[in-house]
Order: C-alpha cells, then structure tokens, then sequence
C-alpha cells in the first residue's frame, strides 16, 4: 500500500457537506438576517476551504444587505461578510505550503462568491495569507478589506512619503484606522478628523495633528493639504466637497464609499485638483506585507466590539451607528 507523507494533516480536517451560515432573503434592515444550515461551498482548482473562526463586519456589508453597495450582483438566500481568520482545512493540492491545519485570513469577493458568515467558505490562493501569530483570529479577522483599501489608498494611489500632508477623513473607523498608520509609518504628515473621544488615540495612532469635527470646522485648519483619503464623501455636512478646498492646485483626493459623492469627479475637476475613487480587491501578497507590520508592532489593528454570529443583526447596527473605533468582528461557533 502506498501512502502520502503530504496528506497526513488532512485525515483530521474533513470538510461537511453542511454548514451553519448567516443567509438573507432579501433585501431589509439589520432584522432580515436568518441562520440556516446550507451546503458548504465547493472548492475548484487553486481554491481552498477554510474554517471560519472569526468574520469582520464591514460598512460595505450593511450597503449590501440594505440593497445598495454591490446587492446587484447577489444570488439569494445570500450569504453577506468578505473578512475571515480561519483554519486551512482542504489545500489545493498535496505539496501546497499552506496546509491544512494552517492558520490563514484573507477577504472574497462577495458577491461572486458566498461570504464569510459562514462555518466554511471557499477561498482562492490569491485572496489569502498566513495569519500573523500575534494575532487572534478575532483581531485579523478585522484586518484584511479595512487594512487592503487604506495601503491600496495611502500607498499605491497616495503614494504617502516624508513631507507630504495627508488629511484623512474618519480616522478613527476600519479604514481610517489603518490609513493614518500607514500614512504615519511612510513619513507623511497626517491631519485625522476624528470625534471629541477619539482624539488622544488618533495622536496615538500616529496623527500629527487631530481635528475634533465636532467642534471645529477642518477647512478652517486643515491646509496646504497634499492628499485627501476621503472616507465619508457627502452623506455627512457635504464633508467631500469641503475637502476641495483644503488641497494646494493639482492637489489628490482619493474617495472610497461606494455611492457617498454622485458629483465627486466634477467637482474636483472645477476645483483644479486630481481625484480618483478607490475600490479594494482580494491581495494575499499585499496581506503578507501588512502582515510583516502587524508581527513588528508598526502597526495595530484594534477590534471595538465582538458579536456572536447569531447576533449578526446586532453588529449591523453597530456598524451603522457610525461611531465605531476601529472594527467590529463576529466570532463563528464551530460544530
């Protein structure tokens, strides 16, 4: 009889044919969630399947389930969440690096595929990376969408270097979190709008100056501004539009809410300054990178509030409060 030295891991990981999952209907508010036991998904080619500890909820999540964001391309009973830490429990192939038993986190592409509320979920190679070993499922649950669209904004759009004045809209939520490290760790000099409570730990974050918008207007002191990271857009006291006037000529404005600024490149044009809109996608190799300054300490990721998935309806909430420090991520009971 012949055996398989690569296949030992994976005699104690074996992959159900169901799973406990976190399904809507139809679009609705926070209340249209439902759990039900649903197939788990099939992995094809270069895909894996992973266990799914810890999923983290995104605004881009809540825009989805309300019937904006991407619900266009959803198929229900649907499945929402594009965050996950888990465990590897089926590889590719035998002789792959990332074995099963392996720790791994990552993002999909909801909608065309099915999201990580979920027990299981089918990943592709390229979406996922190593967990870093100081971090807890539920802390790198909440790295991968918020982390790969601040670094793809701050660092490949922005270009963020040592001189450079970067405002950074929301500096205290997912993104925003992540943007003003990244900013802070290549040398830019970041101006965050943040709440009143939220002001020492920006300075802590990294914030050379902090503006409390709620006392303050920021184009009253935010100037000579390089590079604006516009994570609010209009659907707050047309916070985009004042953002123009903050930027010198030829100045950047990179805009990520999906739907928040309908006249955003028009109004950028007429004001003389670049503007682009920022969408994230899968990265395992850009992930590993950020992993590397998770493991150094250069950088944090902080987790505000942990839900069970049967409380998924509550982090919905939580998250359209608008007023979260950092993330919020729910755990997934395994069986």
């Amino acid at each position: 009889m012949t055996t398989n030295a690569f296949s030992d891991d994976a005699d104690d990981l074996t992959v159900p044919d169901t799973m406990l999952a976190a399904v809507i209907d139809n679009p609705g508010d926070a209340d249209v969630f439902r759990l039900d036991t649903v197939p788990v998904p099939a992995s094809f080619t270069s895909e894996f399947v992973v266990k799914v500890i810890a999923a983290g909820v995104n605004p881009i999540d809540a825009k989805t389930r309300a019937g904006k964001g991407v619900s266009s391309g959803l198929r229900y009973p649907a499945i929402l969440g594009s965050d996950f830490s888990g465990i590897v429990v089926k590889s590719p192939y035998e002789a792959h690096p990332l074995s099963p038993g392996t720790e791994v986190y990552g993002m999909v592409p909801v909608p065309r595929q099915p999201g990580t509320y979920a027990e299981y979920i089918a990943v592709s190679s390229l979406s996922l990376a190593r967990k870093p070993s100081s971090l807890s499922h539920v802390e790198a649950a909440g790295v991968p969408l918020a982390a790969l669209t601040a670094w793809g904004m701050v660092v490949e759009v922005a270009k963020a270097h040592q001189g450079q004045r970067m405002l950074v809209h929301a500096g205290s939520g997912g993104v925003g979190h992540f943007a003003v490290q990244f900013a802070r760790y290549f040398g830019a000099h970041v101006i965050a709008t943040g709440s009143t409570l939220n002001q020492d730990w920006l300075r802590k974050l990294g914030a050379a100056e902090v503006v409390d918008y709620s006392t303050t207007r920021f184009e009253d002191v935010a100037t000579n501004i390089d590079v604006v990271i516009d994570l609010i857009g209009n659907v707050h006291d047309e916070t985009g539009s004042r953002s123009l006037s903050t930027l010198n000529p030829g100045g950047l404005i990179v805009n990520a809410p999906t739907g928040s600024w309908p006249t955003f490149l028009d109004e950028a044009a007429a004001a003389g300054v670049r503007a682009t809109t920022y969408k994230v996608a899968p990265d395992g190799d850009t992930l590993s990178t950020i992993s590397r300054l998770l493991e150094s300490g250069d950088v944090r990721v902080f987790v505000d509030q942990v839900f069970d998935l049967a409380d998924v309806s509550d982090a919905h909430r939580a998250v359209e409060s608008g007023h979260t420090r950092g993330k919020i991520v729910l755990t997934v009971p395994g069986r």
